[in-house]
């Protein structure tokens, strides 16, 4: 959990950061997406296969359905910043298929902030979350994530096998 709110945090500032200066910090964006992706796929393969299925009350998302949304969200906030549809991607049904999802969400998203211009940073782009510049996109989406992984490590640590600090 401490990692999850450090990356976050300290994404939220070079994000602020960026928005003062003319610095393409596409980099540094791609570099804390990628420690995002870490701490995501270890919990998702950490979880064993016969508890993806659970969820802390019948009201909630079981932890599949919550990686799953992961994903999904990635390429959808990834694909406005591009201002582009987001990708067709097959429907994940299992942990395999849902964890391989969620893998290639953070392979395109990783293509796109990469690649982001000075440009994309400052225009508005329709995303999830509404009209937002590129750089309010970003911290939207990391700290969707961010928020969503601290998720799927409290019902990891629920089922009794602790939390996963990476």
């Amino acid at each position: 959990m401490r990692s999850v709110i450090a990356i976050a945090l300290v994404f939220g500032s070079v994000v602020l950061g960026a928005a003062k200066s003319n610095t393409n910090l596409t980099g540094e964006y791609a570099r804390d997406f990628a420690a995002l992706k870490q701490l995501s796929l270890a919990i998702a393969k950490a979880m064993p296969v016969e508890r993806w299925d659970f969820r802390p009350h019948s009201e909630s998302m079981n932890f599949g359905m919550l990686t799953s949304r992961i994903a999904t969200t990635n390429y959808q906030f990834c694909a406005a910043l591009k201002d582009s549809d987001s990708p067709r991607v097959n429907t994940a049904n299992d942990r395999d298929s849902i964890i391989k999802l969620l893998s290639g969400s953070f392979d395109y998203c990783s293509g796109v902030i990469g690649h982001l211009s000075e440009d994309q940073l400052a225009a508005t782009h329709n995303t999830p979350d509404g009209q937002l510049t590129g750089r309010e996109a970003l911290l939207a989406m990391y700290l969707h994530v961010a928020h969503q992984a601290a998720r799927l490590n409290s019902l990891f640590a629920t089922i009794g096998s602790g939390r996963l600090d990476i």
